[in-house]
């Protein structure tokens, strides 16, 4: 499996996929519980088209926790250091929840290497709702374990509709998602994420073009805030209905379809 060191001797899973001579590369970015095996689905897709670079963030699946504290800036470091070691100098960015955050801060502070970013599941700013969903989830992994953390989880990060359609295969997606965690990798990354600045304080018009994707049965994310984000960055919005955080999951085809036109276009 390929790993890569950091600077702090973190190492770091990745795979590249669909490799060819003369393919635009994307780039995905996990968000919370998740690793490169949530795109995989998604990427089998886009293979014929693209070159694809998925990797664990530091503390996340086969990537190591490393010993620098975990920030919005260290992860930044961590994708840019990445880049550069497999010579990827554009790429198109493809990030979902706390994976978005990560793909604007490190589109903004190096504007030359996006080409084109995907947002999903991103407000401009937590709402009081969605700081304390995310604190529970601390507590719980606190005083009890992960596999009472995820079931906590399972509710606000898939829709009604999801949940429903999948309620015979629940019991085996929540043991899926414990078994690619690790307790104290999770822990440190929801305490870190508390400590965020409001997104909103670092929005600004971008070079680069923007999609914004929010889940209309979202309950961590408002429409309003994926409105705002677009707007300021002067890119585009687009709500999907009946689904929830987890886009490219509950609503496969559509996501890819909306990927496919974004990029094309």
């Amino acid at each position: 499996m390929p790993y890569f060191k950091t600077q702090d001797g973190c190492s770091l899973y990745y795979e590249l996929l669909g490799e060819g001579p003369g393919k635009p590369t994307i780039t995905f970015v996990n968000g919370t519980l998740q690793t490169t095996i949530y795109w995989k689905a998604i990427g089998k897709h886009l293979t014929n088209k693209f070159r694809l670079l998925l990797y664990d963030c530091r503390g996340q699946g086969e990537s190591e926790l490393g010993e620098l504290p975990l920030t919005l800036k260290c992860h930044c470091c961590d994708l840019l250091s990445l880049l550069d070691a497999l010579e990827i100098h554009q790429t198109h960015l493809i990030g979902i929840s706390h994976g978005a955050r990560v793909a604007l801060s490190m589109a903004n502070e190096h504007p030359t290497l996006a080409a084109r970013v995907v947002l999903c599941s991103l407000s401009t700013q937590s709402t009081f709702r969605a700081k304390m969903i995310v604190r529970s989830w601390y507590e719980i992994l606190e005083r009890h374990s992960l596999d009472a953390m995820v079931w906590a989880a399972v509710p606000h990060v898939f829709g009604r509709n999801y949940l429903r359609s999948n309620v015979k295969v629940l019991e085996r997606i929540v043991k899926t998602i414990v078994r690619r965690n690790k307790t104290s990798s999770l822990r440190a990354h929801l305490k870190a994420m508390q400590h965020y600045p409001p997104l909103a304080n670092g929005l600004k018009k971008t070079p680069f073009l923007v999609l914004v994707l929010t889940g209309e049965d979202d309950p961590l994310v408002t429409t309003e805030g994926g409105q705002e984000i677009a707007k300021i960055c002067g890119g585009r919005h687009e709500e999907i209905k009946g689904v929830g955080h987890s886009i490219p999951a509950e609503s496969q085809e559509q996501f890819l379809e909306m990927v496919r036109q974004f990029l094309d276009s």
